[in-house]
């Protein structure tokens, strides 16, 4: 019979969830970079030239 013992500190603990809250920060700020790469992706289909106004002297 095989025993394992576990034992989490209150400092283990504490890294687990940071290590959670990370990924989970690090991963909205993946999915918000590629979210803009997207949208800026579709939303260029016009050329500038036509949306800035011309100063005529």
């Amino acid at each position: 019979m095989h025993h394992h013992l576990l034992y989490l500190d209150p400092g283990s603990s504490s890294y687990i969830i940071q290590v959670i809250a990370a990924a989970a920060l690090g991963g909205l700020f993946y999915v918000k970079t590629i979210w803009y790469k997207i949208k800026s992706f579709f939303g260029k289909s016009k050329s500038k030239q036509k949306d800035e106004p011309t100063v005529q002297p």
